[in-house]
């Protein structure tokens, strides 16, 4: 995740366009991070639907029904889904982006996003942004 004010860290959570949609897999966890996701984003989840709610439910197994299949969260623009395990990779190769208006608004989602994860780059000022920093989420999402 990226966060820096109008580029603050790195989660690219794209507003009110489209093309910058982010689709993040999770391992079962998909419902709980939106949760966590929309409290601290003060977002809105649109949508979340399990594997069960689908068509597709019978082709899925009685495991994995009530895993999500679909989740979105509002203004963000951000989808996720539980990937089954046969078909779950580590996320590499992105990153999630959120830019905020302030440096304390900043400051206050990266303390927050990096509880139980990973800092890969501290939150501060850079030649091109007043805060910057990159971090690995608890879900695992970079």
């Amino acid at each position: 995740m990226l966060i820096s004010p109008k580029r603050v860290f790195k989660y690219q959570i794209g507003r009110n366009n489209h093309a910058d949609e982010s689709l993040p897999f999770f391992t079962g966890e998909c419902q709980k991070a939106f949760e966590f996701y929309a409290e601290l984003l003060g977002g809105k989840i649109v949508a979340m639907t399990t594997h069960e709610q689908t068509p597709a439910a019978a082709h899925v197994p009685a495991e994995w029904r009530s895993e999500i299949i679909h989740a979105r969260l509002g203004n963000q623009v951000l989808m996720g889904s539980d990937a089954p395990p046969e078909h779950q990779q580590k996320p590499q190769g992105f990153s999630i982006n959120i830019s905020v208006d302030n440096p304390a608004e900043a400051e206050r989602l990266f303390d927050a996003l990096k509880e139980k994860g990973k800092v890969t780059m501290p939150l501060g000022e850079t030649f091109w942004v007043v805060r910057f920093g990159m971090l690995i989420d608890r879900f695992g999402i970079p």
